[in-house]
């Protein structure tokens, strides 16, 4: 892997391989599709474009007529994120502050520690009914719309499996004792 870039980078030039897009094409996409996996932020995008550029991976495309100026990938660019993809290993790191607390929550009356579960659980909802909505949509007719399912059925069963153990987990703390302090 290059270390001109980092995972971001990666998702950037992933995205201009299927067509050139402005800054912010790039952060509304994130927003709609990439953001249930790797969050982005207009503070993290623009820098992270403005790398690549200076490293020749993606070059500035002719000026719009509403002023912006898309970005497309070079060929060096695709050579770079189809290395990633077959050569490098994923980080399995995986930091979670919602997970993280669940091991604290023997600190809690039992009905706080209800209360947080309960929460999980609409957090579940709430993001299963979105991936849903998008499933709906979905018609994988091409290699990308085909990844993209399978990106977006890992959301869908691992959504559905949170929310089933939130429900399970919220009356299991019912029979906890209270706090020792």
């Amino acid at each position: 892997m290059s270390n001109m870039t980092g995972t971001l980078g990666h998702a950037l030039l992933g995205l201009l391989a299927e067509r050139p897009r402005t800054g912010y094409g790039l952060l509304k996409h994130f927003e709609q599709s990439l953001a249930y996996a790797w969050p982005a932020s207009h503070s993290q995008i623009y820098p992270e474009l403005a790398k690549l550029l200076g490293a020749g991976l993606i070059r500035e495309g002719e000026a719009l007529p509403r002023g912006g100026r898309p970005y497309e990938l070079t060929d060096a660019g695709l050579a770079e994120v189809r290395n990633w993809l077959r050569e490098t290993e994923p980080s399995r790191t995986v930091r979670s502050e919602a997970t993280l607390r669940l091991f604290f929550l023997w600190l809690l009356e039992p009905e706080d520690a209800q209360t947080y579960l309960r929460a999980e659980a609409e957090r579940a909802r709430t993001v299963l009914a979105e991936l849903e909505a998008i499933a709906e949509q979905e018609d994988p007719d091409s290699p990308k719309t085909r990844a993209y399912r399978i990106a977006l059925e890992l959301g869908l069963r691992t959504t559905r499996a949170r929310l089933e153990w939130a429900e399970w987990a919220e009356p299991a703390v019912r029979a906890s004792s209270r706090p020792s302090r």
